[in-house]
């Protein structure tokens, strides 16, 4: 898709400009040339190997069929259904319900849910959300956001060596006492900002289409509608502490692991949850005028449900094995 390597290099270069900006800030002329060369070699780095860094960054674990084979077993599905090759599978060990998708292409691609996603949700959501990754892989977004996570991941990093270094005293005594000191404010302070508003120039729109395409491919919008419900009110009170660590990649997540916000503002990385379910319910009926059987419309009393059929443990006496862990 040419749109989307266009979107990947104009963010590249954006963020190389604010990366190369925060150099010249911390060390004049000569920070602005190692910032540049650092970049350069960041971007070559984050290119092939993003997504190692993103599923090390988050605890990744892989799993397979035999490890986990309810959850191997529907990845693979529903990728079969996408006409997509079948992605590597990991388990992120933490409570908070979420997930997302990472890798330069379809034939390197990596699904991620968290454990309290597959406790939480039923087949049917967990079916929606993973669907809502794989249209990522198949739409390559995965490469311009694992790209946006580590490259907004080492501004940040920039940014909080430059407050550590002021907290102590760097800048006082170079390039110009006062000035050198009000350069480095502004670019600990504007830089990050900035590096925000670029990740978020190429978020919101990416999620409607995924959840779009997610919800063709497991073939009922309302799944996700409602997985995406639970998600969005467990996020507001289950912290993601490794989400909290590196903010650079929240934007990956299905829904927003920081926050949770319930507006479309300016400074959100994900659409308003509620105007993604009223899209998806949109499309639901539109299919069920196509005469396609989707269900009934998702009811205000399911969205208190946190509990799905996976997270209920197997019978002492029956020596089964249940939810995704086999």
């Amino acid at each position: 898709m040419p749109m989307n390597y266009a979107r990947t290099a104009l963010l590249l270069a954006a963020l190389t400009a604010i990366f190369v900006a925060m150099g010249a800030a911390i060390g004049g002329q000569q920070g602005m040339v190692i910032a540049f060369v650092a970049a350069l070699a960041m971007n070559l780095f984050s290119l092939w190997n993003s997504d190692k860094m993103v599923l090390r960054m988050f605890g990744a674990q892989e799993v397979d069929e035999r490890t986990a084979p309810d959850y191997y077993n529907l990845v693979r599905d529903l990728a079969r259904r996408a006409d997509l090759p079948m992605p590597r599978v990991f388990i992120m060990h933490n409570p908070q319900p979420n997930a997302f998708a990472t890798g330069r292409s379809p034939s390197r691609a990596a699904v991620a849910a968290t454990s309290g996603l597959l406790e939480m949700l039923s087949r049917e959501e967990a079916a929606g959300v993973i669907a809502h990754e794989l249209a990522h892989i198949k739409n390559r977004d995965t490469l311009t956001m694992a790209v946006a996570a580590t490259i907004g991941g080492a501004i940040s990093m920039l940014a909080q060596y430059l407050q550590f270094g002021m907290l102590f005293g760097g800048h006082r005594d170079e390039r110009g006492g006062g000035i050198g000191m009000i350069g480095a404010l502004l670019a600990m302070l504007v830089a990050p900002f900035a590096a925000m508003l670029v990740q978020m120039a190429i978020s919101r729109s990416r999620e409607y289409q995924a959840d779009r395409m997610g919800a063709l491919i497991c073939g009922n919008p309302r799944w996700l509608a409602s997985a995406l419900v639970k998600i969005d009110r467990a996020a507001r009170r289950i912290p993601n502490e490794e989400a909290e660590a590196v903010p650079a990649a929240a934007h990956m997540f299905i829904v927003n692991p920081l926050t949770g916000q319930g507006m479309d503002s300016l400074f959100s990385t994900h659409p308003n949850t509620e105007n993604r379910i009223a899209a998806l319910e949109a499309l639901a009926q539109e299919l069920a005028r196509e005469g396609i059987d989707v269900g009934a419309p998702l009811a205000d009393d399911r969205r208190g449900d946190d509990e799905g059929p996976w997270s209920s443990p197997p019978s002492r006496d029956s020596g089964s094995s249940r939810g995704p862990w086999g």
